[in-house]
This record gives C-alpha cells, structure tokens and sequence, in this order.
C-alpha cells in the first residue's frame, strides 16, 4: 500500500472511532449506546451528581384528569406520601389543560382561599440534605408569587427558605443547593413563617414540599409545579 492509501485509510479508521464514541461506543468495545432514558436522567440531574447526593426521589404527578384537591390517587411515585397543609389546603388543585398539547399534569394553588403547602414524605424514612444535597423543580409562577423550599426536620419543627422562585411567563426548572438557603421557621398549621432558623440540621429530614405563603388569586396570581426532585442521601 502506497503512502498516500496508507494515510486515507487510516483517517477513514479515526473518523470511524470519532463517530463511534459520539454514539457511546467504540468499535469493538463491546459496550451498548447510550439509551434516551439514561440521558433524560443525565439532564434532569443537570451534570454529574456530587459524590453522596444522588436522586432520592422524584416527582411528576399521575396523568389524570383535573381534580381539586389533589390527593394520594395523584402520586405516580409509589414511595412517596402526600401531605397538604393550611387553610388554604382543600383548594390544591391537581391541573392539566388539553390545550396547549405539552400542557404537563402539575400542581396548581389558583383555588386556595387561604395559605397553603403541599409536602411529601419518603416511605423509606428521613432523608440527609447536608452537603451537595439540592432540589430542582419545573415551575410557572404569575402575580408576584415566589415558590419556597419547605422541609419539615425528624424532630417536627418546620421550616421554609428565605430564597424563591419567582414570577416567569414560561415553564422553567430552577434548583436550590440546600447548603446556601438561609431558613424561617413555619407554623405549619397557618402556614405562616416567623423567626430565622440559623444552621438547622438537615441530617434527618422528614418531609420536603412547597409553598408560595399567599392565598390563590386564579391564573393571574397562583403557583404552578410541574415536577419535583430530591438530590441526597438516606439518612441514618
């Protein structure tokens, strides 16, 4: 074989390689590409999870009908329990739309006359936030609602983050790295939050959820979660 052919097939051969690993597989490696489910969990995690925080759970809600309020029927995860909380609670709204076609089944606070919180708890038990240990949410806010992390601890004290998600005209993912949100405590039965709540153990936490700590004011003024993981570990 002459240089010339020598050099061509040789880069035939590297664009091959190339190719190959951009499908995540090379020649002869024996290894299966990559599947659109492990790269949906690739880009729901947003990256590479640090080390101890993997996904404990999450959340989509049962793709049924609209139904208010929202109850246990509604949770397609089987590990997980549903808790509704405050004077708003019995107007939590389990919400899908047929139009707009990639309307999502998600959790909609347009009905409640009162503050309200929706929380879920892990059947397995608590769960340890500390560390890398973070939550993502797909959300729409609108009216000057802000969308607040609530976490109840082992011991039954409640809190909620000083930090939200804000008003937005489109559906959007935001996530919260649990280490850098500074706390209220939360009288869970108003759902009203009060004092701060300085270095809180998150070693042992029992229920994690959600609130916008307002009343519904329809589609103009409401909170809206489509979605909801949980990055950690087991707790001990």
């Amino acid at each position: 074989m002459g240089m010339k052919s020598l050099g061509l097939a040789t880069a035939a051969f590297c664009c091959a390689v190339a190719a190959a690993q951009a499908q995540g597989t090379a020649p002869g490696n024996g290894a299966r590409p990559r599947t659109t489910e492990a790269a949906g969990r690739e880009a729901r995690a947003d990256g590479p999870v640090q080390a101890g925080a993997g996904l404990l759970f999450r959340e989509d809600w049962r793709e049924t009908p609209p139904e208010t309020p929202i109850t246990q029927t509604h949770v397609a995860n089987p590990d997980l329990i549903l808790s509704l909380h405050g004077p708003g609670r019995a107007g939590i709204k389990k919400s899908h739309h047929a139009q707009p076609v990639d309307d999502p089944y998600y959790v909609w606070s347009g009905t409640a006359e009162g503050n309200w919180a929706v929380s879920l708890r892990h059947r397995s038990g608590a769960l340890d936030l500390t560390g890398p240990a973070k939550i993502r949410w797909r959300s729409k806010q609108s009216g000057f609602r802000q969308l607040h992390v609530v976490l109840k601890l082992a011991d039954g004290a409640w809190l909620v983050s000083e930090q939200s998600d804000g008003e937005s005209q489109e559906w959007h993912v935001k996530e919260f790295l649990l280490a850098s949100l500074t706390w209220r405590k939360l009288d869970i039965s108003k759902v009203v939050e009060s004092s701060p709540c300085r270095d809180p153990d998150l070693s042992h936490v029992a229920e994690v959820g959600w609130t916008d700590l307002m009343v519904g004011g329809g589609s103009s003024a409401c909170s809206r979660l489509d979605w909801i993981e949980v990055y950690g570990k087991p707790s001990r």
